[in-house]
């Protein structure tokens, strides 16, 4: 038997549709699940007729691989994937390879890679995005670690990639855990993306009264803008359109409105703060969805918390147009505190990231997918030190042109009581950045006051502390 070229372990959806993917482009692939019956299902129905080579036990799955071997690791992320590792240590050799494709925490990827790479083994940590049918038929790659290793898989993962104009969707990322901390990033900027279009639905809804053919008009509408055209734009629309057979009513409106996380809009979050980079639209975005799940306090709530009565009477179609550029606005902050946050990163970790391409490869299969992901390349290629995505020329002029339609809208949701929190984040970030004086002198009294921390003057070099109680005069 010709022995394969590479394998997987894991036959959940995704490590099925990457199985797929992989054989697809004419590699032999071997493939084990620990329930076997899982392996003998995928092998009779979806692997049938393809050139894959089932293993009921890791020391077959590992005698059917070609050297260096090639295993990729499609299991949940955490402890299941140390436990699999370390089954899959002993029958390995050196310059064999493991890469874990899930949504692990980079904290996790770096202490695997050291350790492996101890052992004369390869790790890479691989974010993967595109969710099921990026999976199968051409997905966004991040692979970080060990960089021998991404050389020997580049020729399969360049192949399996998504592909767009400028060349597939993948390059090596960096070493140790920066691949999965830069998809970590990614879903961060995801998280704000999708609560900034759930904003701006409410907006078009309880503002302007849209209904959902309406709503499905203007979204796909928004997807043929340059500004806007994305795979979310694109899937919002789509949802707008869904009627549900049974009730004959617009599906998404059945839904309830509670919405889940898996831990990586939190983990951004939770660096932010330890690196000192502020992010507020994915905090907000976090937040919103964590409010979101207390369901039956806010139904108990609105009985007893009434808000403010308004009509509108303006320009409704006008007012669709600010909508779109508060968004776009919105959207082009939150892509600002990715990239700033993966920039420090990069220089705290030793990274050395390439933003500009980061930016490419995002560009096909991801989720985050969009149109102006070409600017954002092409303003990280012109001046790779660029300290922020707001100050490259085309953003700063975008967001100038369109910041008093962004104040308007945020003005009008506060009129309706409606929240918008990723938009108000947004737009204090930019008003933040662009400020030369913030109230923060009067905190650093404070601090000094009651906790003797010092503060810095404006007017002299120097530390200094200050007994505040002795007022003088």
């Amino acid at each position: 038997m010709t022995k394969r070229t590479f394998g997987v372990i894991g036959l959940a959806v995704m490590g099925e549709n990457l199985a797929l993917n992989v054989e697809s482009r004419g590699f032999p692939i071997a493939v084990y699940n620990r329930t076997s019956s899982k392996t003998k299902e995928f092998m009779e129905q979806r692997a049938k007729g393809k050139d894959v080579k089932d293993a009921y036990s890791l020391e077959e799955f590992v005698q059917i691989l070609e050297r260096p071997r090639k295993v990729l690791v499609m299991v949940k992320a955490g402890n299941p994937v140390d436990k699999v590792i370390e089954q899959l240590k002993p029958l390995l050799e050196p310059g064999d390879m493991i890469i874990d494709g899930g949504n692990s925490l980079y904290e996790d990827t770096e202490r695997r890679t050291q350790e492996l790479e101890a052992t004369g083994l390869g790790f890479v940590g691989m974010g993967v995005s595109g969710g099921e049918e990026g999976a199968l038929h051409g997905p966004s790659l991040m692979p970080g670690g060990t960089e021998t290793a991404y050389k020997e898989l580049e020729p399969i993962l360049t192949k399996i990639a998504a592909q767009v104009n400028d060349g597939p969707c993948v390059t090596y990322i960096g070493p140790g855990g920066a691949g999965h901390y830069v998809k970590m990033v990614h879903n961060g900027i995801e998280y704000g993306d999708m609560q900034l279009i759930a904003e701006a639905y409410d907006l078009l809804k309880n503002v302007l009264g849209l209904d959902h053919k309406q709503l499905h008009e203007v979204f796909a509408e928004w997807n043929t803008t340059d500004e806007l055209n994305s795979f979310l734009i694109e899937i919002t629309a789509d949802i707008f359109k869904y009627v549900d057979p049974e009730t004959k009513k617009p599906l998404v409106e059945l839904i309830l409105d509670a919405a889940g996380q898996k831990g990586t809009g939190r983990w951004t979050v939770v660096s932010s703060l330890e690196l000192g980079v502020p992010i507020p639209t994915m905090y907000a975005a976090v937040n919103a969805r964590v409010i979101s799940a207390y369901k039956q306090e806010r139904l108990a709530a609105s009985e007893q918390l009434p808000g403010p009565t308004a009509k509108f009477n303006g320009d409704v179609k006008a007012f669709i147009n600010k909508i779109r550029d508060a968004l776009y606005c919105s959207k082009m902050c939150s892509y600002a505190q990715g990239m700033a946050l993966l920039s420090k990163a990069s220089e705290e970790f030793n990274y050395n990231l390439d933003l500009g391409e980061t930016a490419r490869i995002w560009k096909g299969g991801c989720i985050i997918r969009a149109g102006f992901l070409d600017k954002i390349k092409s303003a990280f290629q012109e001046n790779p030190k660029l300290p922020n995505l707001l100050l490259a020329p085309e953003f700063k002029q975008s967001i100038l042109d369109r910041q008093e339609a962004w104040r308007e809208v945020l003005m009008v949701a506060n009129q309706f009581g409606i929240p918008v929190p990723a938009f108000s984040a947004s737009l204090d970030y930019f008003d933040s950045y662009r400020r030369t004086q913030l109230p923060q002198n009067l905190t650093q009294a404070q601090r000094d006051y009651f906790g003797a921390h010092t503060y810095e003057r404006t007017d002299k070099e120097g530390v200094f502390h200050t007994e505040w109680a002795q007022v003088s005069e």
